[in-house]
């Protein structure tokens, strides 16, 4: 059981929650939602008592049973005593711990089978066993195949993983842990359909409590049977999934509308009234004054109206003519190691082209990415960029983010001289004047999607590298970014899981890996987008 009374969250001057109350019973799932910014996983990290030092919270929190927690944003080199995949996975029952005392106790007991060596390797091989150590390998085996993880990778670095890799390591290990609650953050990014579809079923199958931030419409539909809605700083309760919350909502928002017109209707009716008899007789005065306490009454206890969300609508400045040939990539090669994860990719750009990198996880998508970007360097081959060329990069982590500087500090001044222009862009993409001010590290991951949006605006480019930019980011805000880029001039180099998002940008060609074929786009090709 998950439960809040009377709670008030403020991150300095803003506040994300006033005087809220919830409860997340026994063995109910729950989603919580609302736009980016509202504070949803800045409530989760109240709850787990995880907030960042400049958030301040009162009021009442409890939380009765063990909880397993999905963070939306990896923890580096994972939580196990190896940095590695299995490590991390085992470390959710302290079977990595557990593993290696069983280790230590097998050999002193070899070099010296004492009394004292003997319990405690019977001690520590008890403990393993209860925890599920002797299954473990074919519990994970079994999630791994599941999920679509291949069972190798499990034995790499972790930091080496890529975002879908490591995505599905981090819910294996909660899965594993198998809590009595459950609380996930964004638990379906860099997630293809297959994997989505198994985790719902996990989800769905699954005895304990659930409290899941998610901007995945199909999860919050078929997993989901209660809706926590945190917007104007309220929290409401609705039963049911999430299309029967927004139905709900818009009928509750569309009745309260109609009784705030009334009650309008009726107190001007009454003070019109009252101001006709005033002065004359004074029966009348005294009728006028009735009339005006009725409609002071009804003022007192007018109905309060939930404001309606508004449109989402992003939009980049038109860019700069580039050369005819912006981006010139020949014989690029990437390997870690002995591992190569991309050959020999070739391919040349035209200004205005939109390129879809699309394929299976750990094809090398984000590599190149970072490759053409420059934050990387390639093992082989080339990349030139074209005349009067700017390029942009959107990176999957916001690793082009300085966490450390507030939203405003991040928004480059070399075009945007005045601050003021430079919080009206910020504005533009959804970022309240509060959080212009915060640390960029405190912001939750949509405000960090649309801060590095605004950067991309800021910098003037007309060549934009773009590896997830819809990840975190809420169904209408997703929607706007899909219009703003679709509508822009430029060139655009693009990894996205999002189908719908990828047809918005009308792609010209395609970057089919692992295969490195590049060849104009095809209608075929939006069925790898999801693949990841």
């Amino acid at each position: 059981m998950i439960s809040g009374a009377e709670l008030t969250i403020e991150i300095g001057s803003r506040t994300l929650l006033d005087n809220g109350s919830f409860l997340v019973a026994t063995g109910e799932k729950v989603g919580l939602v609302g736009r980016n910014g509202t504070g949803k996983s800045t409530l989760l990290s109240v709850l787990l008592e995880q907030a960042d030092p400049e958030v301040h919270h009162h009021g009442e929190l409890k939380i009765m049973g063990q909880v397993g927690f999905l963070p939306q944003v990896p923890v580096p080199q994972g939580l196990g005593t190896e940095p590695m995949g299995l490590s991390h996975v085992l470390s959710a029952r302290g079977l990595d711990r557990l593993d290696d005392e069983l280790g230590h106790a097998r050999r002193a007991l070899s070099e010296d089978p004492s009394e004292h060596n003997i319990e405690r390797f019977t001690q520590i091989e008890e403990e393993y066993r209860n925890a599920g150590g002797y299954d473990a390998e074919a519990v994970i085996a079994r999630m791994a195949d599941g999920i679509g993880l291949r069972q190798d990778l499990l034995l790499d670095d972790i930091d080496g993983l890529s975002g879908g890799q490591r995505r599905r390591v981090d819910i294996i290990r909660l899965l594993f842990q198998n809590p009595e609650i459950m609380i996930l953050d964004e638990p379906t990014n860099h997630l293809d359909l297959s994997a989505k579809r198994w985790l719902m079923d996990e989800l769905q199958g699954f005895s304990g409590t659930i409290l899941v931030i998610s901007h995945d419409l199909d999860l919050l539909d078929k997993a989901i049977t209660k809706v926590l809605h945190l917007s104007n700083k309220k929290l409401t309760e609705y039963k049911g999934n999430y299309t029967s919350f927004q139905q709900r909502l818009e009928g509750d928002i569309a009745q309260q509308e109609k009784r705030a017109a009334a009650e309008e209707k009726e107190i001007k009716r009454l003070s019109d009234l009252a101001n006709s008899m005033r002065g004359q007789t004074e029966k009348r005065a005294k009728t006028a004054k009735s009339l005006d306490r009725r409609a002071a009454r009804i003022q007192e206890n007018r109905t309060e109206v939930t404001k309606r969300e508004k449109v989402v609508r992003f939009k980049l400045p038109t860019p700069e003519r580039s050369g005819t040939t912006p981006l010139e990539i020949r014989g690029l090669g990437v390997s870690y190691g002995d591992k190569q994860v991309l050959q020999r990719v070739s391919m040349g750009i035209g200004r205005g082209d939109r390129i879809a990198v699309v394929g299976r996880n750990g094809a090398g998508k984000s590599s190149l990415l970072r490759c053409i970007a420059g934050v990387q360097q390639p093992t082989k081959g080339s990349i030139e960029l074209g005349n009067n060329v700017t390029l942009g990069y959107f990176a999957q982590e916001h690793e082009q983010i300085d966490l450390d500087l507030s939203s405003l500090d991040n928004i480059d001044d070399r075009q945007l001289k005045l601050e003021s222009e430079r919080r009206a862009l910020l504005g533009g993409f959804g970022l309240s004047g509060a959080a212009m001010e915060q640390d960029a590290g405190s912001l939750s991951g949509g405000e960090r999607a649309k801060l590095g949006l605004a950067m991309l605006s800021a910098g003037g480019c007309n060549l934009l590298i773009l590896d997830e930019p819809t990840n975190n980011l809420d169904p209408a805000s997703v929607e706007a970014v899909g219009a703003m880029f679709s509508a822009w001039e430029g060139t655009i180099v693009v990894v996205s899981h999002e189908p719908d998002f990828v047809l918005a940008l009308k792609p010209t060609h395609c970057l089919r890996l692992p295969e490195e074929r590049f060849d104009l786009w095809r209608d075929e090709d939006i069925d790898v987008v999801a693949m990841r």
